[in-house]
């Protein structure tokens, strides 16, 4: 997940709007949310570019399974508190009134049992009256077997393409990401696999129900895979 690639990630992902994403996801955080603090957990963060601009309206901290994500993330935003942690499994001694989970991280859970214990997992990092926003991987019915993919990075000091077909096994959907990048240094390439779990509508609503959350889905969400919002009780 992410192995090599990962020092690639802010030039592969250029081109996405993280500044309009978080405008749009701020103005859902405030309809839905309803406990009283202000602090914002983002799980699976990459590298930041959302806390970026999240931070000015909350107490962000970010939390990633990925060191070299982090070490990128923590350079670019000292100021941020950043934890490594696995999604499905991390502990942190303190609750948020927001955690958000963002860009379909979710899929790299691949397993319904997965999907359950990370949803399970933020929720019980949910201060009373907090809200959980994650935004889904696109569901079974929508994945299209044999999509050609492609990514293009022209920067003065750094040209890379990245190209896939996509492929299914099972509940997965596959891309096999074929990298080819020309920095100072010289020339490489290298294939890094991407399986993300396919799931439907009902296991996310399930995932939520189950972990204690009210559930509400907004089809669209910030760039048309949509989003979950879960509210936690008060205590």
């Amino acid at each position: 997940m992410y192995g090599r690639s990962a020092v690639y990630y802010d030039a592969i992902y250029s081109r996405k709007n993280y500044e309009k994403e978080s405008n749009k996801l701020h103005q859902f955080i405030e309809r839905y949310k309803k406990a009283t603090g202000n602090t914002l957990l983002d799980v699976a963060c990459g590298t930041g570019n959302h806390l970026k601009y999240l931070k000015q309206w909350y107490d962000v901290e970010g939390l990633d399974i990925n060191l070299t994500m982090l070490k990128q993330a923590k350079k670019k935003h000292p100021r941020i508190t950043f934890h490594w942690g696995d999604m499905c499994s991390f502990i942190l001694r303190k609750r948020f009134a927001v955690i958000t989970c963002l860009f379909s991280a979710i899929g790299h859970v691949k397993t319904k049992t997965r999907l359950r214990k990370a949803v399970e997992r933020m929720s019980q990092h949910l201060e009373p009256r907090g809200l959980l926003v994650l935004e889904p991987w696109i569901t079974p019915d929508q994945w299209i077997v044999r999509h050609i993919s492609a990514n293009f990075v022209d920067q003065p000091d750094l040209k890379l393409a990245r190209m896939s077909i996509g492929k299914r096994r099972r509940g997965l959907s596959i891309n096999d990401e074929h990298h080819l990048v020309a920095s100072p240094g010289g020339i490489e390439y290298f294939v890094e696999r991407l399986e993300l779990g396919l799931f439907p509508d009902r296991e996310y609503r399930n995932a939520f129900k189950d972990a204690g959350l009210e559930v509400r889905h907004d089809r669209e969400g910030l760039m048309g895979r949509g989003l979950y919002f879960g509210s936690k009780p008060s205590e």
